[in-house]
């Protein structure tokens, strides 16, 4: 097929992203829609975007009742990116819209493939996914869990529609509540240390600006190291620990203040939240 007409419903921190990694991964602007909610928010959508980028066509709802259905006219993959409590009433809104073979792709946490196939048309191919923010410089992760009517084709279509957003891994619908924990809410953590770090050397007698500026590239090279060397983290951070040195000294304290003890809590505590929302969304 040629390429795909791709229509974002929603822009916010996680569709914008994906779209945003898109775009800038070379996806043809003429083939991507997008909603926003009001004129306001797709005035400063389209004064985001790249020159070469402002093709893209953007529906406001504040203009147009119909803005989700012209956007999903025809469209071969339909990403759902409003807040989770509208995920099903906007799934509600588009279903007749939509063609038969339209691939609909979710990224709210909280919304769980029955309920989403349960508002669409029999037979719709869904996917769940779990994005995270990264995907907006095309280093994100996405893990996608495919629906019921969703063929071995279409889930190959969403691997090639989203890999310029990221790394996109296929799980089990079963899996997307520890993905979340891991991945879906990791970047935060990663800032949340960068954070944590910038404070250290405030603490230390650095100035804001300067201890900001070491935690920020510190955090952000040491991922790019994981990344170009695609090795074990355990291997990096042993690599840099000299025995009886400054680094293995400031390891050995995050170690006995419980660091993974803590961050397996954390993880399970964002998972724990995810399965939560579905429940409370089913009612």
């Amino acid at each position: 097929m040629s390429e795909p007409i791709i229509a974002f419903l929603g822009t916010g921190s996680m569709n914008g992203s994906i779209m945003s990694g898109l775009l800038a991964g070379g996806t043809d602007p003429k083939r991507v829609r997008a909603t926003t909610r009001s004129a306001e928010s797709a005035r400063k959508l389209e004064d985001s975007l790249p020159e070469d980028q402002r093709a893209v066509a953007i529906y406001s709802g504040e203009d147009s009742d119909s803005a989700n259905l012209d956007a999903v006219e025809n469209a071969d993959v339909v990403l759902l990116g409003v807040k989770p409590k509208g995920i099903l009433d906007l799934a509600a809104e588009i279903k007749d819209a939509l063609k038969d073979e339209a691939l609909v792709i979710s990224v709210a946490g909280g919304i769980d493939l029955s309920m989403l196939e349960g508002q669409l048309r029999d037979g719709q191919p869904v996917i769940r996914s779990m994005p995270n923010t990264p995907s907006r410089v095309g280093r994100g992760v996405i893990a996608l869990a495919p629906g019921t009517h969703c063929t071995a084709e279409q889930l190959n279509l969403a691997h090639e529609v989203l890999k310029n957003s990221g790394t996109v891994i296929d799980v089990e619908e079963d899996q997307i509540d520890a993905v979340t924990g891991v991945s879906g809410s990791g970047p935060a953590y990663a800032f949340f240390l960068a954070e944590a770090m910038q404070k250290a050397g405030e603490a230390m007698g650095l100035d804001a600006e300067t201890a900001r500026l070491l935690a920020k590239e510190t955090v952000s090279g040491a991922g790019e190291l994981l990344h170009a060397d695609d090795a074990d983290p355990e291997v990096l951070r042993k690599a840099v620990c000299s025995p009886n040195g400054t680094t293995e000294r400031a390891i050995d304290v995050f170690a006995q203040g419980g660091l993974i003890e803590l961050t397996e809590k954390a993880a399970k505590a964002s998972a724990h939240r995810n399965a939560e929302m579905v429940e409370e969304f089913r009612r």
